[in-house]
């Protein structure tokens, strides 16, 4: 009897699909061009295609489907995320702007930062304080929340970002404010707590600010990914890898989008630590070119131990939501067909990073 495994994974050029046999381990791979307009339809070619090439009813399906991407990534990289919100104590509002002394690049004289994932024009104060021993200071009252509300209709947004000075210590009054947007709004809103809870206000607040900006990206795909499998009689649930390799369910994965931006990269350091245990190799390099990113993966003594990415986002992301922290973006020339312009590296803006 057949127990059949079924496996995508979304890339900037290509859709792949994969069906394993684990009862006899036979496995059939199909592979779909990427619709980035409508990532779905690019899904439903890579499984349909190999569900008949394989002769496999929806119906017997039945494990979790496991799912990988790098849908968040490429959105970051090409500046084609949502139209999101920043919420911040009242003084903080241009640390997007000011951002630390990080520098992807050191000895790069003319380097060039992309701009943020949320502009400063969308990016909003409040009067709130929070100390750096946890203790509040001074709440958020009625009236500056319901102003708050206001400005964020009026502007728009199909998502927000909560991040309070001192939140990681304690995150009372980041949440008020979060629970608060989300029954006014009816919008995704996350708050940098619940994202990437850790001292330090840049990188706490662009990881922050970079899941909102993509929640409006992957949240819709989800729910009709799901819509899609439930309707075909698929009997499994869908499984997102992690930037870490671990998996989580679909709602989760849509709350926290950003713990998927090294998800199609971890994927290949997993295989790429499978086969050099197979072959019996403690060192295994491994690499990867897609059509927007480049990927390389080194196996030391049977671990995945180190992963670089080239031609991803420039922003520093807490460590713990992806593999390598930071990308490098601004290094690779591409154009808006996914391939990459041939001679020097020279700088380009996010929008220049391909497709």
């Amino acid at each position: 009897m057949s127990d059949w495994r079924l496996a995508v994974d979304i890339g900037g050029t290509f859709t792949d699909a994969v069906l394993l046999d684990a009862a006899t381990g036979e496995v059939t791979v199909n592979k779909a061009l990427t619709t980035p307009a409508a990532p779905l339809e690019g899904v439903q070619a890579a499984v349909g295609q190999l569900l008949r090439r394989a002769e496999v009813a929806p119906g017997e399906i039945t494990a979790p489907i496991v799912h990988a991407t790098t849908l968040i990534t490429n959105a970051l990289i090409e500046n084609k995320t949502g139209r999101a919100a920043l919420v911040t104590t009242t003084g903080f509002g241009d640390t997007l702007l000011i951002r630390d002394e990080h520098r992807y690049d050191m000895y790069d004289l003319q380097i060039e930062f992309p701009d943020p994932p949320i502009s400063r024009e969308l990016t909003f104060e409040i009067d709130e304080r929070t100390a750096a021993t946890g203790e509040v200071l001074v709440v958020p009252s009625a009236a500056s929340m319901a102003a708050l509300v206001r400005g964020l209709e009026a502007a728009g947004v199909e998502s927000v970002a909560v991040c309070l000075l001192n939140s990681y210590v304690n995150p009372a009054n980041e949440r008020l404010l979060a629970d608060e947007l989300r029954r006014e709004l009816g919008v995704p809103v996350c708050a940098s707590a619940d994202i990437s809870p850790q001292i330090r206000e840049y990188p706490r607040m662009i990881t922050a600010a970079c899941n909102a900006a993509t929640m409006p990206i992957i949240g819709p795909y989800l729910d009709e990914l799901q819509k899609w499998l439930s309707a075909e009689g698929f009997g499994g649930s869908v499984l997102m890898m992690l930037s870490n390799g671990g998996v989580v369910s679909a709602d989760d994965a849509a709350a926290a989008p950003i713990r998927l931006v090294e998800s199609g990269p971890a994927a290949g350091a997993l295989a790429a630590r499978w086969f050099a245990r197979r072959m019996g190799e403690e060192r295994l390099l491994a690499f990867d070119m897609g059509g927007t990113t480049a990927k390389a993966a080194l196996v030391e003594e049977g671990a995945s131990a180190h992963q670089h990415l080239r031609g991803g986002p420039a922003v520093p992301v807490q460590e713990g939501v992806g593999l390598s922290g930071v990308g490098a973006l601004g290094r690779l020339g591409g154009d808006r067909r996914g391939g990459r312009q041939p001679g020097p590296p020279r700088p380009v803006r996010p929008a220049q990073g391909g497709s």
